[in-house]
């Protein structure tokens, strides 16, 4: 074989297996941040949620419960990962670690069924942590419903709403109607709460949500 073609397929061989072991190390860090906080909305769900993790209704009970889908929710949005399509790629690669997970379309549809339960979870985060004050300075800027492509087929009104920091990605918007929009927006004021709860509990600045899984 040609030595500089020897070499070059070398250098792929060894790329390759670096971007293997970072994907894996990311995941990994992905599965342990998960379980953390599921184990801290089963704590704030109290008479929310069945023994099965889940808000009582009829039917078939779903082996990926209510609290597992808003915690994956909340870890997607923690690691910055606001597209469904780039979670469910990422999940491929630690199935081991979400035995049951549902499918992206499930996860969707859950999502927005969940967003109630999630404001809710967050509410008694928030009581926790916010140390009995009576008022709060917010810092807002109006987040965009839709792009100019999409403006005839957007359902949705020109709300305004509170802008979060960059980790979130806040001005991101992929929902096609309000309740994706909200459930989308639930989630990211969420991963913020439970990260400045962490930080709450840990004696950190609250601020700093950035490393607060860590």
């Amino acid at each position: 074989m040609n030595k500089k073609l020897y070499n070059l397929l070398k250098f792929s061989i060894l790329a390759v297996e670096k971007t293997v072991k970072i994907l894996f190390s990311i995941m990994y860090n992905f599965a342990a941040k998960f379980a953390k906080i599921l184990e801290t909305c089963k704590k704030f769900s109290t008479n929310l949620v069945n023994d099965f993790g889940n808000v009582p209704r009829r039917g078939v009970v779903p082996k990926f419960s209510d609290l597992e889908v808003i915690a994956l929710a909340m870890t997607a949005e923690s690691e910055s990962i606001d597209s469904e399509n780039r979670l469910f790629e990422l999940l491929k690669s630690c199935k081991s670690d979400f035995p049951n997970l549902i499918s992206r379309q499930q996860y969707n549809d859950r999502r927005k069924i969940t967003s109630g339960l999630c404001e809710q979870i967050r509410k008694r985060i928030a009581n926790e942590i916010d140390g009995g004050e009576d008022y709060f300075c917010v810092d807002s800027k109006p987040i965009p419903v839709c792009r100019t492509s999409r403006g005839k087929r957007c359902k949705m009104g020109k709300d305004d709403f509170s802008q979060l920091t960059d980790q979130y990605m806040v001005m991101r918007n992929y929902a096609k109607q309000t309740d994706g929009l909200f459930a989308r927006i639930v989630g990211k004021i969420s991963a913020q709460t439970i990260a400045q709860y962490f930080n709450y509990i840990n004696n950190k600045p609250i601020g700093r949500v950035k490393y607060a899984l860590i």
